[in-house]
Parts: C-alpha cells; sequence; structure tokens
C-alpha cells in the first residue's frame, strides 16, 4: 500500500495547484479582437466579457449587422485565447499527464 500513499499525497499536491491555477485564471484578464483590431473584447480567466472597444467609425447605421458580427467575433477570439492559457496551466498542474479525452478541467 506504499504506492496508494504516494498516489494520495500527489493527488493532495495536484489539487492545490489545480486550486492555484484556477485563482490565476480568475485573475486573468486576455484581450481578443476582430476586423484588423476595430473591435477588442476582454475575456477574464473564467470566461466574463470585462470589456469591449468599437472603433468610432464603425459605428454606422447601415452597417450594424457587421459590427454585431465583429463583436461576436472577437469575443470568441478571446475565449479561443483563454481556453489555450487554461490548457498550458493544465500542462503545469498536471506534469503532462495525459487527462482522458473530454476531460476538461478546471471547467
Amino acid at each position: 500500500m506504499k504506492n496508494l500513499g504516494q498516489l494520495m499525497k500527489q493527488a493532495q499536491v495536484m489539487q492545490t495547484k489545480m486550486a492555484e491555477m484556477q485563482e490565476r485564471l480568475a485573475q486573468m484578464e486576455i484581450d481578443g479582437a476582430a476586423g484588423g483590431g476595430l473591435v477588442r473584447a476582454t475575456v477574464s480567466g473564467k470566461g466574463e466579457i470585462k470589456k469591449l472597444k468599437i472603433e468610432p467609425s464603425l459605428v454606422d447605421p447601415k452597417e450594424v449587422e457587421v459590427l454585431e458580427d465583429l463583436i461576436v467575433a472577437a469575443i470568441n477570439d478571446a475565449r479561443a485565447k483563454v481556453e489555450t492559457a487554461a490548457a498550458e496551466q493544465m500542462k503545469e498542474v498536471t506534469g503532462g499527464l495525459n487527462l482522458p479525452p473530454g476531460m476538461k478541467l478546471p471547467f
């Protein structure tokens, strides 16, 4: 049972590291952009939209649909970057341990 004790210790260490990683992610703010930077979104590490910046030259009543599409694209860009950052931090926490397919931590 020596291996079980070591496994439990490793699990506790990993749990502590994951909690620290989740805290770091919550503190992160990542920017995404669309339309060559005309629309920018800032998203927290938890996926919350924190800021949205729209270049004033885009605000044309005839182009509302384009603006809406750019906003969606900017938010999706920022969220994709959050997922990449979370995956990189997860590698650090798990020490390269390959998790089963579909197991996405910490979310």
